[in-house]
């Protein structure tokens, strides 16, 4: 494996040259021994730079792997006294890293500040200062490569030629291990998929015989109500009419869920049918995940409002994807918040953007930071016992298909405001 060097790294002495050999053999041995022990990525990956670090015998080291949809390169682990957070980014034409990405050869830094492609951001942010570096790419045989393995300040000697070797066995057996868990995952997923339509077929046939049950009751009410006398007739009216809204929020809620299979489903399989746009009242939309949600809300004695959402101009929209996203956000803040707490859903309009703002607003328990900056991207974390983090992928591809925006500020203890604007014509 050629590489790209500063200054050429020395080679080793023949009797330094077996034992590294020896190294280099033992180190594939644990390697492939720890990593298919593994199915998880990330657990691949800290294992794999544990033995790395432990081979070279360097103080920090960090895996990055590539984000195609934002053409980053993404810590995913970090092991060192100022390992750097999960989920930091950087541009993947940026920095050493970049460098090797774009190239698929490693490099060899002695003196990493004399490197003019040295990105010092991550250095500054995390108080970690950065000597040498020996920067290697993750990439299957003959394939282009998924990340970047970065080994930092080795501890004594210098950088030798089967210090890379070595690293290129590493990086070469994590690679496959990663991209056989992917595959793994993705098999797992469309087992899941295939459940999701059992699910909705099962779902929608003991649906029917509910809806087909209420329609039965509101028939028969009606021709209680009709054959009553006028005198009696007023005494039952009030009921069959409370009846009647009841009957017709059921089978709201029963096409609701249906729709939020089919939604589910298609964020599982990274699929969406094409948006339905036509004109749609935001006040409407809200006024529906309330009339469902309300009783969730009650039974907690948290407070459901909203302001100024009645005064939105109607906009052009997909209103079942619209309540989705709504529904989502209510419904996860709900869980959030403690009794006695409130949810406000509060609507502006930004006349010169052409466009409308809705915040969801509530008195939660907040997010702390790392959660936070990663909701709507591709590493989520969810801090929910089983979280999938599907909710707020739903949120996010609502938006999207309208052209719009989704923001979040959030403060443990204080609360969560997602703002999400919409265009008011697409």
């Amino acid at each position: 494996m050629s590489s790209e060097l500063n200054s050429s790294p020395t080679s080793l002495p023949s009797t330094e040259r077996r034992k590294a050999i020896h190294t280099q053999l033992e180190a594939a041995r644990c390697l492939s021994e720890a990593l298919f022990q593994h199915t998880k990525v990330d657990d691949l990956i800290a294992r794999a730079l544990a033995i790395a670090l432990e081979v070279i015998g360097a103080e920090a080291g960090s895996v990055l792997l590539a984000d195609p949809a934002t053409k980053q390169l993404v810590f995913h682990h970090s092991i060192g006294a100022n390992p750097v957070p999960y989920g930091t980014a950087l541009p993947w034409d940026k920095g050493i890293a970049g460098a090797v990405f774009q190239s698929g050869k490693p490099a060899v830094i002695p003196e990493v500040q004399k490197d003019g492609r040295h990105y010092s951001a991550v250095d500054k942010q995390t108080g970690f200062e950065t000597r040498n570096m020996v920067t290697i790419p993750l990439k299957r045989f003959e394939g282009e490569p998924i990340g970047v393995l970065n080994i930092l300040n080795k501890r004594e000697g210098g950088l030798y030629d089967d210090d890379v070797a070595t690293l290129g066995v590493i990086s070469a057996l994590t690679a496959a291990a990663i991209e056989q868990a992917r595959l793994f995952e993705e098999a797992k997923l469309a087992e899941v998929v295939r459940l999701l339509g059992d699910i909705g077929h099962d779902i929608k046939n003991m649906i029917t015989p509910v809806v087909m049950g209420a329609s039965i009751v509101e028939s028969d009410l009606k021709d209680l109500v009709s054959g009553l006398p006028a005198s009696e007739a007023g005494k039952v009216q009030a009921l069959s009419a409370s009846c009647g809204e009841a009957l017709q929020m059921q089978r709201r809620a029963a096409t609701r869920i249906q729709d939020r299979m089919r939604e589910i489903a298609d964020c599982v399989k990274g699929l969406s049918a094409p948006p339905q746009f036509a004109p749609c009242r935001v006040a409407d939309v809200v006024a529906s995940v309330r009339e469902i949600l309300a009783v969730v809300a009650e039974s907690k004695r948290i407070t459901l409002s909203t302001e100024n959402i009645d005064a939105l101009p109607i906009i052009q929209a997909d209103e079942r994807r619209l309540y989705n996203a709504v529904y989502n956000l209510i419904n996860n803040a709900l869980a959030e918040v403690p009794d006695g707490g409130s949810i406000t859903v509060r609507g502006r309009e930004d006349a010169g953007a052409g466009s409308i703002i809705v915040s969801v607003i509530d008195t939660g328990r907040g997010m702390p930071p790392e959660i936070r900056d990663s909701l709507f991207t591709a590493r989520a974390i969810s801090r929910k016992p089983g979280g999938t983090g599907l909710g707020t992928k739903i949120v996010k591809d609502v938006v999207d298909a309208h052209g719009g925006r989704i923001t979040v500020e959030s403060e443990e203890g204080v609360g969560t405001t997602f703002h999400l604007r919409f265009p008011i014509h697409h």
